[in-house]
């Protein structure tokens, strides 16, 4: 039965049992109408809006369900999905809002595939670029810097000099963002020693103290999931160096029993309630490419707490 005729009916029942009250039973109504008669009258007016609010607030109560689940539905944070339930078009349109989200999620997930993996590629042609093109280039001036402050008098060599050393400061600033554009470390040594590079590195030119923790024996999770672990640690790790304030950083990657766990708490300002950027919304689609989940929120000692947990999947690679 349609909403329509649901409410129809309902509507029906109601003024039907009014009208047989009013006809079989002891009740008049006299003309004028006396004041015990308008007061029966107002009673039984009230009393029927009690009833079809009653009757409506039950069959209507699906759908304020699906108008929460609406307001409240986030495609990068998943939840449980409204609950069928009502009858006719109530349960129909539930079933088709259902649907709806699973097609969505569907079809963000592979966009979302899509562009990241499109950015990872643009991302190690540029590395590619800057390593063969500017840092040859670099590299070539340098040696003519060398090679001019061997011949030149006096004066003029620590003027060279210094441009050399400049330089030399701009190459290795360009092979550093080569590096974080193309982690080439995460291919060839793994994802624990490509953590630690990362993290040596911003401690060196940010000042912060780095505290690591790996745990042993870390089960295999599989290129694009490494991937995943090591761009939601950069991010993490860049936010802190740059907005957090923190003097301390700690990360840890932990087993569980369902995958591992990657942590990075610090001891900055915090969220405070800022809302999330491109960074952060970044990290949760990235984390559910591969069917994880990151947390954000205060460390037990105060500060930020960033938590990723990515299951383990047998033959993942």
């Amino acid at each position: 039965m349609s909403l329509f005729w649901r409410i129809f009916l309902l509507n029906a029942v109601v003024l039907l049992a009014a009208t047989m009250l009013l006809v079989l039973g002891p009740v008049t109504v006299s003309t004028p109408v006396l004041a015990t008669e308008a007061v029966i009258l107002a009673g039984g007016l009230a009393a029927m809006l009690v009833a079809n609010a009653v009757l409506l607030r039950i069959g209507l109560a699906p759908l304020d369900r699906l108008t929460r689940a609406m307001t409240t539905t986030d495609l990068l944070r998943p939840g449980p999905r409204p609950a069928v339930a009502g009858h006719g078009g109530i349960a129909e349109l539930i079933t088709a809002f259902n649907s709806m989200l699973d097609r969505l999620e569907t079809e963000r997930g592979h966009s979302a595939a899509r562009a990241l993996s499109a950015q990872e590629d643009e991302r190690r042609r540029i590395a590619q670029e800057l390593h063969d093109e500017v840092g040859q280039t670099l590299t070539a001036v340098l040696l003519e810097l060398k090679r001019v402050a061997d011949h030149a008098p006096q004066p003029v060599r620590d003027e060279v000099l210094q441009v050399q050393e400049t330089t030399r400061g701009s190459l290795d600033e360009i092979r550093r963002i080569a590096r974080r554009l193309r982690p080439g470390v995460l291919e060839e040594l793994g994802l624990t020693s490509a953590l630690t590079s990362l993290t040596t590195e911003i401690a060196d030119h940010s000042g912060l103290s780095v505290r690591r923790r790996f745990d042993p024996d870390l089960p295999d999770l599989g290129d694009e999931a490494e991937l995943v672990l090591y761009r939601v640690a950069q991010e993490a790790i860049t936010n802190t160096a740059r907005h957090a304030g923190a003097r301390h950083l700690e990360l840890a990657l932990l087993r569980t029993p369902s995958g591992v766990d990657l942590r990075i708490r610090d001891d900055g300002r915090g969220l405070h309630g800022t809302t999330e950027g491109a960074g952060i919304l970044g990290m949760r689609e990235r984390a559910l490419l591969i069917g994880a989940e990151v947390r954000l929120g205060p460390g037990p000692a105060g500060g930020t707490e960033v938590r990723l947990s990515v299951p383990h999947h047998d033959g993942s690679r």
